[in-house]
């Protein structure tokens, strides 16, 4: 009987995966090429170069508040390479740290490293829009996961940014993150 459960419980999480990715699949995010001629052009070695605050929000999937958060970014880039030093602190009183590393290469692309992250990010900017892409090892509880964001950013002028960063597992859209970046003294 234990087996069949186990088989019954397999068989609905990989058919709701399915028909998540299938219904994600009518859904495709919209294409970097876009925002092309979209002002001001965003040029990640200058804006994020020096200090800059955030202030965000995740929701859940139904849109509720789940967490709330400022960062605080030292950012330096030395030629092509450039590192962000983000340190969170969350409503609740606790805090985190990301270290970003990040590479320019052709074409407006970028791609990245940090320890929490699953491989290397992938990003392109175009216009005043950047896209990234990444997997995240999230703590949860005592457990760790590793989800999937598609983070798009937008320059809304040379102070500030705004940043909407979808989080998926298995296809399965889990919430979103929403970031307003606001760099000090431009």
């Amino acid at each position: 009987m234990q087996r069949r459960q186990l088989l019954t419980r397999a068989s609905i999480l990989t058919l709701a995966a399915l028909a998540g990715g299938a219904a994600l699949s009518g859904c495709a995010s919209h294409d970097i090429e876009q925002y092309r001629a979209e002002q001001p052009v965003l040029d990640l070695r200058e804006y994020f170069n020096g200090t800059l605050d955030a202030y965000g929000v995740f929701t859940d999937r139904s849109g509720r508040v789940v967490r709330r958060f400022t960062v605080v970014m030292e950012c330096s880039w030395q030629g092509d390479e450039g590192v962000l030093d983000e340190r969170f602190t969350y409503a609740d009183g606790g805090t985190e740290r990301r270290v970003w590393r990040l590479r320019r290469g052709p074409d407006g692309r970028y791609t990245g490293t940090a320890d929490d992250v699953v491989g290397e990010a992938q990003g392109q900017a175009r216009g005043n829009a950047f896209r990234w892409g990444y997997t995240l090892r999230l703590p949860v509880d005592g457990s760790v996961y590793e989800v999937q964001f598609d983070d798009w950013m937008f320059l809304m002028d040379q102070r500030v940014m705004l940043n909407k960063a979808v989080m998926t597992k298995w296809g399965i859209r889990l919430g979103e993150v929403t970031l307003s970046f606001v760099k000090r003294g431009a």
